[in-house]
């Protein structure tokens, strides 16, 4: 059954939530993200939303794992094998996969089924695929993650980071290609992840609702507008989920070609070391983050703006000895780390002076406050702008 979705860009506020999304579609190594707030706050429909938003993907044709026809890495042991033999595989363009996981979902649901007394009989494998492999190449969506039995999201997680999905049973294993952006919302209120699972999330962001009176009017507005006439609702808005979806796909295409300076990776492990976290993941998905976000700002370079942006996003689940921290709380030892670690960045040509960053600090917003502020929405702000002026001149 298809279903209109609510558009991305007509979500109200949440900027760091948007923003989060964003740099996993841009960049889906990052490791995903783990969004954590209060019922009703968008966290599904966001999800659900950044779907819609993505490109069509090219896939070998009824291929239940969506293997892309040219990349021979990418492929599953079948289409692997006709592709080495030189035979043509017919292709096919389908949407960006989004595959939900019921919190019912067994692991034999999850990874797939191997059929062993098929095996048995036969001599030959008979796999059935499960949701990571309808998930390969798209985006697997958690609800509740929290709630899951800890082995389940031990395997989601493995999967994610991995790449690839190996089943074994009774000495007979099946592997196949698993690569999906994880996307899990959570009520911290119905229970938390255990720290391990925490820092296995590229990126977490806390979200609460919005205070201001005109933005509750304006997310009733836009409700109800999209509830009456959905379809309408929808191409009211095209032209800036189109805008959105083009600069997502022009960022993947620019993102290898961002340069790391020295001094921003120096940078990036610094704030790691001043926050206090364990392990090395914090300084790459650092510098993936900020490079992702370099990327879709339409940049060559990543700055310490982006790896103060990024901050926001990869610190506040890592960070020790706050479990239960209010993203308030979180935001100011996030703080008191990048000064520890901006007041060491060495003075060059090609970057600012350390002085330089201050404002950047002061305008870093609270994660999840939904306050404007954020660097990639300012800058999507105004090239709003200019296209209004560029059609009206």
């Amino acid at each position: 059954m298809n279903r209109t979705l609510y558009p991305f860009s007509a979500i109200v506020g949440q900027e760091a939530m948007k923003t989060a999304l964003l740099l996993n579609a841009v960049d889906s190594t990052i490791g995903g993200v783990l969004i954590r707030g209060q019922k009703g706050t968008g966290k599904s429909t966001a999800a659900r939303a950044l779907a819609a938003l993505l490109p069509e993907i090219e896939t070998v044709d009824s291929c239940p794992f969506h293997c892309p026809p040219d990349d021979s890495d990418a492929m599953h042991e079948a289409c692997l094998e006709r592709f080495s033999k030189g035979e043509p595989l017919p292709q096919t363009r389908q949407p960006t996969p989004f595959v939900e996981l019921p919190l019912s979902a067994t692991e034999d649901r999850i990874v797939g089924t191997l059929h062993i007394e098929h095996a048995l009989r036969t001599g030959e494998r008979r796999f059935e695929p499960g949701l990571l492999a309808a998930a390969n190449r798209g985006i697997l969506y958690v609800d509740e993650v929290n709630l899951l039995d800890d082995h389940l999201v031990d395997m989601l997680l493995d999967a994610s980071a991995s790449g690839i999905n190996v089943v074994e049973r009774e000495g007979i294993s099946y592997v196949h290609p698993a690569r999906f952006m994880l996307i899990g919302t959570m009520n911290p209120e119905e229970g938390d992840l255990r720290p391990q699972f925490l820092d296995r999330f590229g990126l977490c962001v806390s979200v609460k609702g919005l205070s201001r009176p005109e933005d509750r009017a304006e997310i009733i507005g836009r409700r109800m507008q999209f509830e009456q006439d959905p379809h309408g609702f929808r191409d009211e808005w095209s032209e800036e989920e189109q805008s959105l979806s083009d600069r997502v796909i022009a960022a993947r295409e620019h993102l290898t070609g961002v340069n790391i300076p020295d001094n921003i990776v120096d940078l990036a492990v610094r704030v790691a070391l001043e926050a206090e976290v364990h392990g090395h993941r914090t300084d790459i998905a650092l510098l993936k983050a900020a490079r992702a976000l370099a990327a879709i700002m339409e940049r060559d370079s990543v700055v310490a703006e982006d790896v103060i942006e990024a901050a926001q996003f990869v610190l506040p689940h890592r960070i020790q000895n706050t479990p239960l921290g209010t993203p308030e709380t979180l935001f100011g030892k996030i703080r008191e780390a990048i000064s520890r670690a901006m007041g060491e960045i060495p003075s060059t040509k090609k970057s600012p002076a350390p002085s330089a960053y201050e404002d950047d600090l002061e305008s870093m917003q609270i994660p999840g406050s939904g306050a404007p502020g954020s660097v990639l929405f300012t800058f999507l702000k105004k090239k709003r702008m200019k296209r209004c002026l560029t059609r009206t001149s």
